[in-house]
């Protein structure tokens, strides 16, 4: 059964500190200020904070579900089809996005 945007929703709603949000017009969750998830612009698609090295193993295991475009190509973003996500997948991909989304936000001063 495909993913929804909602799945995400509930499943990233129940870490620390994620809010409700939006990015460029659409839903987004975030840890604090700083992005973790948002829903691409097509409404299928949700685009995932995650590092280098794991978005390549993401897209390298299962090119069908995770890839980029070139306008991600120099960010810690990876995109993934909600059609292809499976529910058992989702709580790992967003707990990597979640570590990555913490270590990124700038330290206050």
């Amino acid at each position: 059964m495909a993913v929804t945007y909602d799945d995400v929703r509930r499943v990233a709603l129940a870490m620390p500190h994620v809010v409700d949000s939006s990015s460029y017009g659409t839903p987004a969750l975030k840890v604090g200020k700083t992005l973790l998830v948002r829903l691409w612009e097509t409404g299928d698609v949700i685009v995932v904070k995650m590092p280098f090295d794991r978005r390549e193993e993401l897209i390298e295991g299962d090119p069908d579900t995770y890839f980029i475009t070139d306008h991600y190509a120099p960010y810690e973003w990876v995109l993934a089809r909600l059609a292809r996500l499976s529910a058992e997948a989702l709580p790992d991909l967003l707990g990597m996005a979640y570590r990555a989304a913490k270590s990124s936000k700038k330290p206050r001063k």
